[in-house]
């Protein structure tokens, strides 16, 4: 199998995909996204005053909705790098305690802050290993003891037993890294990195999971 480069990757969403990315999630899973990323959002158990950080935030939808959960005693620290969805951000999340960081997550990251929860939402699969590496050492160095990392991404599954649709959308429509994030023990890694106990929960007849890790 040809060796796929980072420069191979879809996870960085620019022009109008980017103005329109929460549009075309709703139409790409056919309507279900808004329920599930509510569902997912709430899997979390954020609880108020807590800090969290979410790697890759995009439009700011999800940090919208973790706003909920931490309240007006709590504190969202999204990082993004895309010039759109910095503007879609800053649009839909304009709150006194949500900030917005430009800065890349997949280069050592030394933040002002320690976080309870760091969280992160199909955008690891978008990296070569190495660079998933810098990322969780970024979340590792930025936690709080005790503090938890949600990964929301692909489970590990068979793609060949998978369904037509499911199969084509991964090989044929997904960023080329995908399959390699799905063929990963990623319990295995994230404990090689100084993570310990694991929490799951599924979407999608197990296609999808949260898995929240422990430091």
């Amino acid at each position: 199998m040809e060796e796929i480069r980072q420069e191979d990757s879809k996870v960085e969403v620019t022009g109008v995909e980017a103005k329109h990315y929460d549009t075309f999630m709703n139409i790409i899973t056919l309507g279900t996204y808004p329920s599930f990323i509510k569902k997912a959002i709430k899997d979390m158990n954020l609880e108020k005053g807590e800090k969290v950080l979410d790697l890759g935030c995009g439009t700011g939808r999800n940090d919208c909705l973790m706003l909920e959960y931490v309240g007006n005693e709590g504190i969202i620290t999204g990082i993004e790098i895309g010039k759109e969805m910095k503007e879609r951000f800053l649009f839909n999340c304009n709150k006194p305690n949500i900030n917005l960081i430009d800065e890349r997550i997949d280069n050592p990251l030394n933040l002002k802050m320690e976080y309870d929860v760091a969280f992160i939402s199909f955008v690891l699969h978008g990296f070569i290993q190495s660079k998933r590496d810098i990322i969780i050492d970024n979340v590792l160095n930025n936690l709080k003891p005790d503090g938890r990392f949600s990964i929301l991404d692909y489970n590990e599954f068979d793609i060949d037993k998978a369904g037509f649709f499911t199969k084509f959308a991964i090989r044929k429509i997904e960023c080329p890294l995908a399959e390699d994030f799905i063929n990963r023990d990623w319990k295995s890694i994230l404990k090689n990195r100084g993570f310990s106990k694991f929490k799951e929960k599924y979407y999608y007849k197990r296609r999808v999971r949260l898995l929240t890790a422990f430091k």
